[in-house]
Formats: structure tokens, C-alpha cells, sequence
């Protein structure tokens, strides 16, 4: 039925009974694509609405949304291969991007406007802790 050697699954998914588990690996994993997207959106807006040539404040701000809206669009971009992935890769790849929207969030905290994109941060990364629970 389902191959437990398939690059990306959890392990054990061979089973009938282990489809449940498959449904909701995937689900998990189409909703943490679908928020690195709607953050790598946010994050690129608000990125650009940020003086380049303001304060030190201002900058980390700016650099810290370019890289969240970086490190979320290629974590969307791995969650949609369909190829051969390694677990523990993707595992990692989604963890670091949990990590950096959660910074990214706390940022975007203290920037006046910048409430819906920080907002979109801390979805991201729920989304992320989500899916790497549902990996287990």
C-alpha cells in the first residue's frame, strides 16, 4: 500500500491502519506550507516598507523579515517536493523556520505597523510545531 521507504513520510506508514496518520502528515504538512507562504508574503511586505537607511532598529527589522520571508519560501518550496527527501532533513529545514519566524515575530513586536506580519509569523511557526509533531 504506502512504502515505508518513501523519503518524507513517518515511519510505519505501511498499514491500513496507518492511514490516518498519513492523512494528517499531510494535512500537517499542506498547512505549514500554505503559512510559510502567507509569511514569506508578510514578511517581504513589511521588509520593504522599512526605511533602509533608518535606525539600527529599523534595519534589523528589515533584515530579519527578508531573511524570515527567505528561510519561509524555501521551506515552502521543500514541503512541496514530491521527490526523494530525508526526514531528518526536512525535520530540521522546519524547525529552523519555526525558529526564525518566532524571532521574527518578537521583532516585528516592538516595529509600530507591523502587527498582521507578526501575526504571520507566529502562525507559521505553529503551523511549523504542527507539522514537526505530527513527524513525531
Amino acid at each position: 500500500m504506502f512504502a515505508a521507504a518513501r523519503h518524507g513520510y513517518p515511519q510505519g506508514v505501511t498499514s491500513r491502519t496507518s492511514q490516518q496518520q498519513l492523512y494528517r502528515f499531510l494535512e500537517d504538512r499542506f498547512t505549514c506550507a500554505q503559512a510559510c507562504t502567507e509569511c514569506a508574503r508578510a514578511c517581504a511586505v513589511r521588509a520593504s516598507l522599512v526605511d533602509p537607511d533608518g535606525t539600527e532598529h529599523q534595519e534589523r527589522v528589515r533584515r530579519l523579515g527578508i531573511m524570515c520571508a527567505e528561510v519561509c519560501d524555501a521551506t515552502c518550496r521543500v514541503l512541496c517536493e514530491e521527490g526523494r527527501q530525508d526526514e531528518e532533513a526536512i525535520r530540521v529545514r522546519v524547525d529552523w523556520c519555526r525558529s526564525v519566524c518566532l524571532e521574527c515575530a518578537r521583532a516585528f513586536d516592538e516595529h509600530p505597523g507591523a502587527e498582521s506580519a507578526a501575526d504571520s509569523c507566529r502562525a507559521c511557526a505553529a503551523a511549523c510545531a504542527d507539522f514537526l509533531e505530527t513527524l513525531g
